[in-house]
């Protein structure tokens, strides 16, 4: 407040939230439940498309492809496009994305090939998970965009 203010005159400073005491046990129990149902859906496609080893890892590739598709998707729509309750984007977002994909296999993965001397396929694979996963982001969020703003035009 400057120092000419009356007492009775607001500032434009943000308020400030209350600070919580404790961890926020709704949003991790949301982020739980979501990160089980992710974890079990990308071991269930893991099992689908197994690879041997040395060989190029497909399944875990196309799982985080598409779960940065359906990321930039869900970011997009809960951002720009609908209000929902607060604990969708955790549940949804760092719940069943977080682990549906998955990082660790992916260095694993990468490891496996370069240990079996698949340099190639090991740098191919990380540069094709890299960009496929930036590209996916990107088309996720643009797709859902123009997808929702031609359906809202022709209402």
């Amino acid at each position: 407040m400057s120092s000419d203010a009356t007492p009775t005159e607001t500032t434009d400073a943000p308020s400030v939230a209350p600070r919580r005491h404790g961890p926020p046990w709704d949003v991790l129990s949301v982020v739980a439940a979501g990160g089980a149902l992710g974890a079990v859906s990308r071991y269930g496609l893991s099992l689908l498309w197994p690879h041997p080893p040395g060989s190029f890892p497909g399944a875990t590739l196309l799982i985080n492809v598409v779960g940065c598709l359906l990321m930039g998707a869900l970011m997009c729509l809960l951002t720009e496009f609908v209000t929902t309750h607060r604990l969708v984007r955790p549940f949804l977002g760092v719940g069943v994305l977080g682990g549906f994909t998955t990082l660790s296999a992916h260095v694993l993965d990468t490891m496996h090939l370069a240990a079996a001397g698949r340099l190639g396929l090991a740098v191919t694979y990380v540069s094709a998970t890299v960009f496929g996963a930036l590209l996916a982001v990107l088309l996720g969020a643009l797709g859902t965009r123009l997808l929702l703003r031609r359906a809202a035009g022709t209402r």
